[in-house]
């Protein structure tokens, strides 16, 4: 796992040497192993290297191809990369490494672009052709490596972070409103958008090709590879299925544990990380596993339930794991939220302060871990999300049902009062257009509910667990941490998006059925956190875990920020978010957000998820735009 940066300008100037140290120098949390720079005329690539596979430095990159036409800057793992080996050593291709580096480099040349569709892992990759001065950019099917880029006064830069691109002259870091207004909408970015000015995030499953031409620089972005949940015509038998989805399981697990490190892996209380954990210790015994859990003694209500601890350790004793735990106790947010912001760079889903801890915890023991992160949007682990829209009535109703429900921190109503600062620069954005344009397919695919269904993991796998997956990198890099994610190979995500729904979901019909008009119907069951769900996963994983791990209600990674807020860090809040110097009150109405903010500290209303969003960016634009 890596830190990759580059330059290209457009009118020959040469790439400067000096500048490129500077933006691999800001890479090198992800990479503390090593660093290698190669600069030719206008061209230049820079690496930062964290160490997994091949340890020597025959590995250090930019590589370079044996007849010296491709250079290559990677970050990532290709966990198929002995089969390509062994082609590419059939078609004539001699190895100088042990390293997957190496072998991307040279399918690269042996196949070109096609290359994409043969690779296993994750990857965000730049080759530069000297023969056809054109740079090839590109990211993994799921994105879980992240690769941002920007066009700015005639110099393209990229970079596996923004802050690589800040170090350069030619951008002037400038807030994106529209971001800003994205984000707050949805608590994620749907587009490509980041909260730097025309400054994007390469989608994923996508490439990009930048040639260097006389007029210029000339861009071309394509999608090689998108998810396809669909209803499969002639289903198999449910045994069939079982059967399966366990031999691949177990073969994802095996693969993403290939290392010339140790591997180590999360342990919640859950399933998914549990399941994993007992795979990968039956192939590496006394391996390590790592939980965070909460203080809870000022928690209430469901926040009750949030520490998993005791489920880790019974795990943990079952699969005969080296265990560690760490425990958050209400401050640790604070205390962690400036290096956060800075290593995040723009917020994403969820509170994401206790994975922060969870990598820090892991670093200490381990350079790669394992985490379960996947199984919910591939299986269906979100019913009481998917129920909301299976009765639309066509497309533009679905869209209009779902997009509602995930308008996760301001609703449309709240918009405009919020950002009247900027409200000339965002009044043209239009995020129900955003959300309508994640999907690609629409009504000739909407005949059934099962169809809807569909589309709902469709939307969410390219949105809700790609901005996961970003969090993750971020914040797992922040600690120089490799997080591997085994529900993300090739063959299990092919197997998840063919499974037939009812596979999935328990409940479809009974929901269909509902007629909401009925006095006294209970409807709310199906719109509420629930053991539904997964279903098959659940069955398959009885086969590893404790029965009473797999009926459990789905549990997310969240502290008790709601009594928290309100409670022991209402202090840092008001700090925050009610003081004079306040930075987010350049874009946003200090009125409408205090407003916001103080239904939740009077215990009207739970705006936990708006509270951390406003500290996150504040804290921001602190470090970015101080």
């Amino acid at each position: 796992m890596c830190g990759i940066t580059g330059i290209v300008h457009a009118n020959g100037h040469p790439a400067e040497l000096a500048v490129l140290r500077r933006m691999t120098d800001v890479l090198a949390h992800r990479g503390p192993n090593d660093e290698g720079h190669w600069t030719a005329g206008p061209v230049g690539l820079g690496h930062r290297r964290l160490s997994i596979i091949d340890l020597s430095a025959a590995g250090r990159q930019p590589m370079m191809t044996a007849d010296g036409r491709y250079v290559m800057s990677y970050n990532g793992e290709i966990y198929n990369y002995a089969e390509l080996r062994a082609e590419l050593a059939a078609q004539g291709y001699t190895f100088n490494t042990q390293t997957d580096s190496e072998v991307l480099l040279n399918g690269f040349a042996q196949w070109g672009l096609k290359v994409l569709d043969r690779l296993n892992g994750m990857f965000a990759f730049a080759i530069w052709d000297t023969q056809a001065d054109t740079l090839t950019l590109a990211r993994d099917r799921y994105g879980i490596k992240p690769l941002y880029y920007t066009e700015s006064n005639g110099v393209f830069l990229f970079g596996s972070e923004i802050k690589a691109i800040l170090e350069h002259e030619a951008y002037q870091r400038e807030v994106d409103a529209e971001g800003l207004l994205e984000y707050f909408t949805f608590q994620n970015f749907f587009s490509q958008r980041t909260l730097f000015k025309d400054v994007k995030l390469l989608p994923a499953g996508s490439y990009m090709q930048v040639a260097l031409t006389r007029k210029g620089l000339e861009t071309e972005r394509v999608r090689y590879w998108d998810y396809n949940f669909v209803e499969p015509e002639s289903p198999r038998a449910d045994e069939d299925y079982l059967e399966e989805l366990d031999f691949l399981f177990q073969q994802a697990v095996s693969r993403q544990l290939v290392s010339d490190v140790d591997v180590g892996t999360y342990l919640s209380g859950g399933m998914d990380s549990g399941s994993i954990a007992a795979v990968a210790a039956k192939q590496l015994p006394y391996i390590r596993s790592f939980t965070c859990g909460f203080d809870l003694s000022s928690a209430s209500g469901v926040e009750m339930a949030f520490d998993e601890r005791a489920e880790a350790e019974r795990m943990s004793y079952a699969f005969k794991t080296e265990h560690y735990e760490m425990v958050l106790k209400a401050g640790d947010m604070e205390r962690c939220l400036p290096k956060l912001a800075y290593h995040l760079e723009e917020p994403r889903v969820g509170q994401s302060y206790p994975n922060f801890y969870a990598a820090h915890l892991a670093s200490k023991f381990n350079r790669v871990v394992l985490s379960g992160a996947g199984g919910d949007e591939l299986f269906g682990g979100y019913p009481w999300r998917y129920y909301r829209a299976v009765k639309s009535q066509g497309f533009e109703h679905y869209v209009d049902i779902y997009y509602d429900y995930w308008q996760r921190l301001l609703t449309n109503g709240d918009v405009k009062n919020v950002f009247a600062p900027v409200w000339d620069q965002v009044s043209q954005v239009d995020t129900r257009d955003i959300f309508r344009r994640v999907f690609k397919v629409h009504e000739e695919q909407l005949g059934r509910p099962e169809d809807y269904i569909n589309h709902s993991l469709y939307l969410e796998a390219n949105t809700f667990l790609h901005g996961l997956l970003v969090v993750e990198d971020k914040l797992s890099m922040a600690h120089s941490l490799e997080t591997r994610v085994p529900f993300l190979d090739n063959d299990l995500v092919d197997f998840a998006m063919q499974l037939p729904t009812h596979l999935k979901i328990a409940n479809l019909q009974e929901v269909v059925k509902l007629d909401e008009n009925e006095v006294g119907i209970k409807t709310s069951k199906y719109f509420q956190k629930t053991n539904d769900g997964k279903l098959l996963l659940r069955k398959m994983m009885s086969r590893h875990v404790p029965q009473e791990v797999v009926e459990r209600e789905k549990q997310g990674f969240s502290a008790p920020d709601a009594s928290w807020f309100k409670g022991e860090s209402i202090e840092y809040v008001k700090s925050k978010l009610m003081g004079d110097g306040a930075r987010i009150y350049d874009y946003l109405d200090r009125g409408a957000v205090q407003g916001l903010v103080n239904q939740h500290l009077e215990g009207k209303e739970n705006k936990r998820l708006l509270i951390w969003s406003l500290l996150n960016v504040e804290c921001f634009l602190e470090r970015y735009f101080a």
